[in-house]
């Protein structure tokens, strides 16, 4: 027998024609060239030199076997736990390790072999899942990177939960299409937190004011990430907010002064338990009664009507293709609508803000218009 002669030469042959012996054997046995009782002895042969001390050797069987899923489960699963050089091959490319199988390697294995994992042609979601919650910033980065892996939106939020604050982990996150709403929130917290903390910040501003630029620069962040934001991932988003505290009236008026309706929307009927239906009806064209017992359902303070209203019946107009105005005239007849009176001195003072930085922002883009022209 072939495989006999082979097992007698193999002990006295040297490294490189063991592995050289063991590749040919490998490769016989995947592509079924051997007869029945051959390829029998020819697994018991593979199996046999898994105890090959060089290293080279296995490493000649993992490359010959690793793609095939005629490979001996035994022998596959051996060199899935050797050393990484070995088991490196096995775990990118092997059809017969099973969800479990790679799940409990994730589970227990070194970062290497977790990235390995990850780096897999196709990774599903469960494993990904596994990888999402034990796997070190790396091998979640390069999940990331994967176009053949399956995540799920919880997963991308233990990834960003865990590894955030790593500008490799939030970048690769920021660059995922898929990346919940809530999960671009996160990120942008954890920047703005991060240059809080930036020793130079706080040289150059002071912590107090570090802390006050850093939030209003989250805020108009998270306005612009509302743009970008579907409609049936605004529930998801407002339900962040409402748990982080975030979702404030102050934020809900900034809102609507951008003409985020959709957004503010969504919020009523996450506060103010209310059917969506009935919600946008009030909002497309409801009286201001009406609107008003809405507000106080959301728990929105009786000073914030009037002026929400005027905001609304303005977006409504510019909607309608009845009028143009923007964040600068809308912001100006909120706070007309507002009124002096005393109870709403804080709200008035958002409103102000809220108009004298649209009217930087206009002169800005007014001035580079003319330079470019």
């Amino acid at each position: 027998m072939i495989v006999g002669h082979f097992l007698k030469w193999v002990d006295t042959a040297r490294v490189a024609e063991r592995a050289a012996a063991a590749a040919a054997l490998a490769r016989a046995y995947v592509q079924k060239e051997l007869p029945f009782e051959e390829r029998c002895a020819a697994e018991a042969a593979l199996t046999l030199l898994l105890d090959d001390p060089s290293a080279k050797v296995r490493l000649a069987m993992a490359e010959a076997l690793s793609m095939s899923r005629h490979a001996p489960l035994q022998v596959i699963c051996a060199l899935a736990g050797d050393q990484a050089e070995v088991s490196g091959v096995v775990l990118a490319r092997s059809p017969l390790l099973s969800d479990a199988d790679l799940i409990d390697l994730v589970a227990g294995g070194a970062p290497p072999t977790q990235k390995v994992i990850a780096d897999r042609p196709a990774v599903s979601m469960p494993l990904s899942a596994a990888i999402a919650e034990v796997g070190d910033a790396e091998a979640c980065a390069v999940l990331l990177g994967n176009a053949g892996a399956v995540i799920a939106s919880l997963s991308f939020r233990r990834i960003a939960e865990r590894h955030g604050d790593l500008p490799m982990v939030r970048e690769a996150l920021i660059a995922d299409p898929r990346l919940p709403s809530d999960c671009r929130h996160m990120l942008l917290v954890k920047v703005g937190e991060a240059l809080k903390r930036s020793p130079l910040v706080a040289a150059l501003m002071g912590a107090a004011r570090a802390e006050r630029v850093m939030r209003d620069a989250c805020v108009k962040a998270s306005l612009t990430l509302i743009e970008g934001t579907r409609a049936e991932e605004h529930a998801a988003l407002i339900e962040h907010l409402r748990l982080r505290g975030d979702l404030t009236t102050g934020f809900l008026i900034r809102a609507v002064t951008n003409g985020k309706v959709d957004f503010f929307g969504a919020a009523m009927v996450a506060l103010g338990e209310q059917g969506e239906q009935r919600v946008r009806t009030l909002l497309a064209g409801g009286r201001d009664i009406a609107l008003c017992a809405l507000f106080r359902s959301a728990g929105l303070a009786e000073a914030t009507h009037k002026p929400i209203i005027t905001a609304l019946k303005v977006w409504r107009e510019v909607a309608n293709g009845k009028r143009v105005a923007g964040v600068q005239e809308v912001s100006w007849l909120m706070l007309q609508a507002l009124g002096e009176a005393p109870a709403a001195e804080e709200l008035a003072g958002l409103l102000k803000a809220i108009h004298v930085e649209a009217l930087r922002d206009n002169a800005r883009r007014h001035a580079l218009a003319i330079a470019a022209a």
